[in-house]
């Protein structure tokens, strides 16, 4: 069985499921600052921001979705043509993420982070 479907027919991950998976994230993040913290991060209080940065720039280079959006079945393509991210722009989309650039949505309802890295968010299939 072969899914071949043009970029404005793929199942777009709905805001709900994109907001559970920043959640999940950002408390795995904040988790593994807790765990670390007496250690590595002595009163800095951007320890779990510096990890959620690291994570889900690492995971979503490797496996194209942070731990969050594995867990929800949600994938990071480009558009429009559902091909792999370019490491730079995740890294640039990761950034714009902790920077809450998110909450900014394009004419298009795209989010402002996705727009500039050219990258979008659909269920994995």
């Amino acid at each position: 069985m072969v899914f071949e479907k043009t970029p404005t027919e793929m199942p777009e991950a709905s805001l709900g499921r994109r907001v559970l998976a920043l959640a999940i994230d950002w408390t795995m993040s904040r988790l593994i600052a807790g765990l670390l913290n007496p250690y590595f991060f002595i009163k800095n209080d951007f320890s779990t921001l510096f990890i959620f940065f690291l994570e889900v720039a690492f995971f979503t280079i490797v496996f194209q979705a942070s731990a969050g959006q594995r867990i929800l079945g949600i994938k990071v393509v480009t558009y429009p043509d559902l091909g792999r991210v370019a490491a730079k722009k995740i890294v640039l989309r990761t950034l714009l993420i902790c920077l809450v650039i998110p909450a900014v949505f394009t004419k298009e309802g795209r989010p402002l982070h996705n727009y500039l890295t050219q990258s979008q968010t659909i269920k994995a299939i």
